[in-house]
């Protein structure tokens, strides 16, 4: 088996190298500082890439990535990286959610001491001998008591709050996926909305991603929501704040400084309407990230995550796919290669540009985590339905959608005849078809086709015969198939007893050519016959 190739385009640790490095199956290039033009020429013999924040993966870049599997973020944000054309081309985008948590809510509870303090300034007149000065000038905030508003509370912000705690401040929280119950863990108060939060706050710490709805979250009107001398750091993204508005209240002396490790453009000019601000300050050049610890972390981490990706099919911390670690890789495997050929079948067999494909769960397997299942079952049944497209389980909700297909999930809790039971049917205008299958020890099977039983393999070559259900008819495909020297390996019955015709599962060794199809498609009582190989 060929070698699968990284390229590793921005530095990471030297031991997230060595671990890609050392790995059989893998083959590692650190490039670093490539241009644009450098990095589309090259791109094409890659599997995998992993960047930080220099590099941009544009879409040009993905069009040019032919064998691009996965790209890797040595880090949290993922600004650089065009997530919807990665997406559409079947790309998975990871990044290092945990690997710089501690050094990032540590660089921003720094900063709001610092800016608490007049650390900056104080350091810079006591270089000029302003001591005595400086102690008269710099008279600091006391962060005890206060109420701190942290927008964000995920890992970093859940940090910076701990850390407040101790220090004797007052937490609330506002963030829309944050539970009572994980609040009431964190003892923090829970507000919902960002104006609840940040009404009578002293002090404000952002930690939360750059999107349209968080571009200037903290603007005009949320800047006079707070109390008169407050503090705003941010650590995040530099366009949280609306920067002008932010110097405006800083002038009119509601608000009283800020500690800023990013910046709405980076790097900022000499000149930044900020800069002038001669106390409560405090400014660090985007070192969120910037520990030897930090650095070693996200380096291990995202090595290990596209090695495992590319060599056990692992999925852990994607942003535009459902993860998948081990354990659970191990635990639902066998119903994704269930999934996947129920799909197949119903390319094959089912309707033309149906409406909607819905994938049903009955029994012990609705209480799994379903959705890379139903993904799967999308995935297969778009690579038979469209053999000219490359789908894959990354780009298929996109396919999907552009084709106007809608997947729906659904558990059911009406008894079936198996303990557990997958059914995944397509719609067409009134029509529906449907393909259902099942766990029986430790083998998937197909155990049902458009309402009729049947027992059969989930992979091989398969010879689908609608028939009139009379005498005669099974003797005669047996035959052909014979006299066109094709064993049969497997073969199951069912008849439709009201609709007066049976269906034939025949599992062959070897495909069946156009000949013999077209043959018993020709021969009397045969209603259709349908190749499929998965």
């Amino acid at each position: 088996m060929a070698k699968k190739r990284i390229l590793v385009s921005d530095p990471i640790s030297d031991k997230g190298v060595e671990l890609l490095s050392n790995h059989p199956d893998l083959e590692v290039d650190v490039n670093t500082g490539l241009s644009p033009e450098e990095l589309i020429k090259i791109i094409p013999a890659y599997h995998g890439l992993i960047i930080r924040s220099q590099t941009k993966v544009t879409a040009d870049v993905l069009a040019a990535a032919t064998e691009l599997k996965a790209v890797g973020r040595a880090g949290v944000g993922v600004d650089n990286v065009d997530r919807d054309s990665a997406t559409n081309h079947g790309v998975i985008v990871m990044n290092t959610p945990t690997g710089n948590t501690i050094s990032t809510a540590e660089l921003a509870f720094t900063l709001m001491l610092s800016a608490a303090r007049n650390i900056g300034p104080a350091h810079a007149e006591v270089l000029k001998g302003n001591f005595k000065a400086a102690r008269k000038a710099y008279a600091g905030i006391e962060l005890n008591e206060k109420r701190l508003a942290v927008i964000g509370m995920g890992r970093i912000g859940a940090e910076f709050a701990k850390r407040a705690q101790a220090f004797g401040m007052q937490v609330v929280a506002y963030d829309p996926f944050l539970t009572q119950a994980r609040a009431d863990q964190l003892k923090v108060e829970l507000a919902a909305s960002p104006d609840e939060a940040l009404t009578g706050a002293d002090v404000v710490t952002l930690h939360v991603p750059l999107t349209d709805d968080t571009r200037h979250i903290i603007n005009t009107d949320r800047l006079a929501l707070m109390n008169k001398g407050a503090l705003i750091v941010n650590c995040a993204r530099g366009g949280l704040i609306d920067e002008p508005a932010l110097k405006a209240a800083i002038d009119s002396g509601h608000v009283a400084g800020c500690g800023l490790d990013v910046f709405e453009d980076e790097p900022p000019a000499a000149d930044h309407i900020l800069f002038a601000q001669e106390k409560h300050i405090a400014f660090t050049p985007h070192l969120g990230a910037s520990t030897n610890e930090a650095q070693e972390n996200v380096g291990i981490q995202v090595a290990e995550q596209l090695r495992d990706f590319l060599t056990t099919g692992e999925i852990r911390n994607a942003i535009n796919m459902p993860s998948l670690d081990a354990g659970a890789l191990q635990q639902i495997g066998p119903y994704l290669d269930l999934a996947n050929s129920l799909g197949k079948f119903l390319a094959k067999l089912g309707p033309a540009n149906p409406d909607s494909l819905r994938i049903s769960y009955h029994g012990e397997i609705a209480e799994k985590d379903t959705a890379l299942i139903s993904r799967t079952a999308l995935t297969g049944y778009l690579e038979a339905a469209r053999p000219e497209g490359q789908v894959n389980i990354v780009n298929s909700p996109a396919v999907a959608h552009d084709m106007g297909l809608e997947l729906v999930d659904s558990v059911i809790n009406a008894k079936t005849e198996y303990s557990e039971l997958i059914v995944a049917e397509l719609t067409k205008d009134d029509k529906k078809f449907r393909v259902s299958g099942t766990i029986i020890g430790k083998s998937p099977r197909i155990v049902e086709i458009d309402r009729l039983f049947v027992d059969t393999n989930i992979k091989g070559h398969f010879l689908i015969v609608r028939n009139d259900d009379r005498p005669g008819i099974v003797g005669l495909v047996g035959s052909s198939l014979g006299e066109a020297g094709l064993n049969i390996a497997n073969l199951s019955l069912a008849r439709n007893k009201t609709a007066g015709d049976a269906l034939n599962i025949i599992e062959l060794d070897t495909a069946p050519g156009p000949e013999i199809i077209q043959s018993l498609s020709d021969a009397p009582g045969i209603i259709s016959v349908t190749a499929v190989k998965i």
